[in-house]
């Protein structure tokens, strides 16, 4: 496998992970959303870790905003991030240079 492939599969399933880390806070209703204080900067933290640059820095933002915010943590931010990273992101790239 080369290394742009690892890192991908990598990112995915870091994303996965984080995503459901950040989704344990409906396990325990009410107590878990003060997890979310604790997880909110610690998420947008790990993303902007992950993806670099104002794009990373952009979706640290909505992650943090997304995991403070009670019942918002269904939002797979982190796969979604992904999706655009490696197959929207990527597609446009392929098709330019199609072009």
């Amino acid at each position: 496998m080369s290394k742009n492939k690892d890192k991908k599969i990598k990112h995915l399933f870091m994303g996965l992970l984080f995503d459901g880390i950040g989704m344990l806070s409906f396990a325990i209703p009410f107590i878990g959303d003060f997890s979310d204080i604790i997880w909110a900067p610690l998420s947008a933290w790990l993303m902007t870790r992950m993806y670099k640059g104002k794009i990373g820095q952009a979706a640290g933002l909505v992650t943090f905003v997304e995991e403070i915010i009670p019942g918002l943590d269904i939002i797979p931010s982190f796969t979604l991030m992904w999706l655009y990273t490696y197959v929207f992101k990527g597609a446009k790239k392929e098709k330019l240079l199609d072009a």
